[in-house]
């Protein structure tokens, strides 16, 4: 053995000796001395520790929280959904309600129909209706929507009917202007060179020609100007035919 390592040896022998040799007393105060200089560091770890938990039972709060928005947003959903639903319901019942309300002031015998197909190919100038022969439905009778004209029926079936759109430059349509005396074919060709027309003014039909009855509202002027041998205005329709749904076929009058 090395010189150092009979050293070390001694003072330990030595060490434990004392250790030994100390009363009762004496050894439960050094042990109380030792833990006071260990007080600080077994303080810190207790906080420590409980910072720990305190962190992870937060993390836990905050997994419920995101459970507890993933089931929110999907209750969001649905009651988004929900409401939407309503809203088409309440649109349809308020259509409903003033077609219904249209159908019992109006002057004509009205049969009323749904449109049930339109034709892509002509720009939406024809639509068929699910209207025949079997409900009083014949060839050129008037079909109008509470806002105005519509067109007139061609080809009739015994459940379903085409109509010719007024947007058609093949349905003739005699009209005559609000606070003028001017009379035309839609797109109230024909007129005086001297019409004035103004935009806004409310078209209605005429009577002329036996398939339209007078006093219906086709649209309003767009547009005037002068050609060589006449005048021409240009019509906004009364009815957005691109929005068609339900419309009436004019069989009569009350």
């Amino acid at each position: 053995m090395s010189r150092t390592g009979i050293i070390s040896l001694l003072l330990f022998v030595a060490i434990m000796g004392y250790f030994l040799s100390m009363s009762a007393e004496s050894t439960r105060k050094l042990q109380a001395g030792f833990y006071q200089l260990l007080a600080p560091f077994l303080t810190t770890g207790s906080g420590l520790d409980k910072q720990i938990t305190s962190v992870r039972t937060g993390l836990k709060t905050l997994e419920e929280l995101e459970g507890d928005n993933a089931a929110l947003r999907v209750e969001n959903r649905s009651l988004r959904a929900t409401n939407e639903a309503l809203r088409n319901v309440e649109h349809e019942v308020n259509r409903l309600r003033h077609a219904l309300n249209y159908r019992e002031r109006s002057l004509f015998k009205l049969v009323p129909a749904e449109v049930i197909t339109r034709d892509a190919a002509a720009w939406w100038r024809t639509v068929t209706i699910n209207r025949g022969k079997e409900d009083g439905v014949e060839p050129e009778m008037p079909v109008l929507t509470d806002e105005g004209l519509v067109g007139k029926t061609t080809t009739v079936s015994a459940n379903i009917s085409v109509v010719l759109l007024i947007t058609d430059e093949n349905c003739r349509v005699a009209a005559s202007v609000e606070g003028s005396r001017e009379q035309g074919i839609l797109n109230l060709n024909f007129l005086s060179k001297q019409a004035d027309l103004k935009a806004g003014q409310k078209v209605y039909t005429s009577g002329v020609g036996g398939v339209f009855p007078s006093g219906l509202l086709i649209g309003t002027v767009r547009s005037f100007h002068v050609r060589a041998l006449d005048g021409q205005a240009q019509l906004a329709t009364a009815v957005d035919m691109s929005r068609l749904e339900d419309v009436f076929v004019v069989t009569g009058r009350k």
